[in-house]
């Protein structure tokens, strides 16, 4: 689900996420930001866009903002540590606030928090599941992909 209340998304959520920030009644959608928004994600679900280019406006503490900043320059295909990013950002004893920060991005696939990985190699946690972070990182080619995979049949924008 994409929400939010400037020309610009505030936020993404993955469909089965329960979350009081997108139950404001005081957001609005902006069909234009909508229809682009959704045009580049599916380009990027389709192996056609690795970076995003339509308007987001996260809102969160300046520790926050200067973590989904960093994210934000995390190449297409690539991962860093929680290490890395807190490293980033000048902070580098700050790792277990980063990995707060990093819970707690608003626009997950935008500033691609799914690109983080444990020191040593392991997936870890993801709001929407370490399936759909697996799923990304393969789609982005980090991970090989399985012989027979399906692809996803969720409707991400409901």
């Amino acid at each position: 689900m994409i929400a939010g209340k400037t020309e610009a998304v505030e936020i993404i959520e993955f469909p089965l996420k329960s979350s009081a920030r997108l139950n404001n009644e005081d957001w609005v959608r902006h069909d234009e930001v909508f229809a682009e928004a959704k045009a580049e994600l599916m380009a990027y679900f389709h192996g056609d866009l690795k970076s995003f280019t339509f308007g987001i406006a996260p809102k969160g503490t300046e520790f926050q903002m200067a973590v989904w900043a960093a994210l934000k320059t995390i190449p297409y295909g690539q991962t860093i540590s929680y290490g890395d990013l807190a490293r980033t950002i000048g902070r580098p004893r700050a790792v277990r606030a980063v990995g707060a920060a990093n819970g707690a991005n608003p626009l997950p696939i935008i500033l691609p928090c799914h690109r983080v990985i444990g020191a040593d190699g392991s997936l870890t946690g993801f709001g929407g599941g370490l399936d759909v972070k697996e799923a990304l990182l393969t789609l982005e080619g980090v991970l090989p992909k399985p012989e027979e995979a399906a692809p996803p049949q969720a409707d991400l924008f409901s």
